[in-house]
């Protein structure tokens, strides 16, 4: 047993892959980019045996955090992450929701940026963080390294790459740090990526077209 479980919970028109993680043994929880539909998540969470105990962010594009202040609001939990180069995102969030046609959300701050190698725990479950800009300059994935899953936002997709045409985006950057933070890790590792099916390192290694 890994003693990490995880359940994907799509939100927003988008179809962002929001994870509900929890530590079996203590089961302590949290949200992985909580994009939307509040309500929805929330009534997962409730039906269970779970304690919400943070919210974890990969990146600050709306239809990862959109939900995060309004959660903040009703439950009190603490925000980590991203790093805080996104900061200018999370600040942004009126200007998301009109250029994405999001409605508008609650503001927040993270308590907590995350840089390379810190770690964030989940009960007695920790999952270390890279940081990995490119699509947004301050992204980081979280790897659990007992259960060989990686939690990747908008870096990797199964068979693509994130965007980097939105502001501050840099694709050598992306490129640099999948190469560097990611595929160097073992081919069976998995991934949740922030959209679409789960995959696993060594496919992408084998059958992405942008990696090859």
């Amino acid at each position: 047993m890994s003693g990490l479980s995880y359940r994907i919970c799509p939100v927003t028109p988008f179809v962002q892959n929001c994870s509900l993680i929890w530590c079996e043994t203590t089961r302590q929880a949290a949200f992985v980019d909580p994009g939307g539909e509040v309500d929805r998540l929330l009534g997962i969470l409730e039906k269970t045996d779970l304690t919400l105990t943070k919210i974890i962010l990969t990146h600050g594009h709306i239809d990862h955090v959109g939900a995060t202040g309004e959660m903040v609001k009703r439950l009190g939990v603490p925000v980590e992450g991203p790093h805080e180069d996104d900061l200018f995102w999370i600040e942004a969030l009126d200007e998301q929701s009109h250029y994405f046609n999001f409605p508008k959300v609650s503001s927040f701050l993270p308590n907590r940026w995350l840089f390379q190698g810190d770690e964030v725990t989940v009960g007695e479950q920790t999952l270390q963080v890279r940081h990995c800009p490119g699509h947004t300059p301050g992204h980081v994935v979280l790897i659990h390294k007992l259960s060989r899953r990686i939690w990747m936002g908008d870096v990797l997709f199964q068979g693509s790459i994130g965007r980097t045409d939105f502001p501050r985006g840099n694709h050598a950057q992306l490129l640099e740090s999948i190469h560097t933070q990611l595929l160097l890790l073992d081919d069976d590792f998995a991934f949740v990526p922030g959209h679409g099916p789960e995959s696993t390192i060594g496919h992408e290694k084998q059958h992405n077209p942008f990696l090859q």
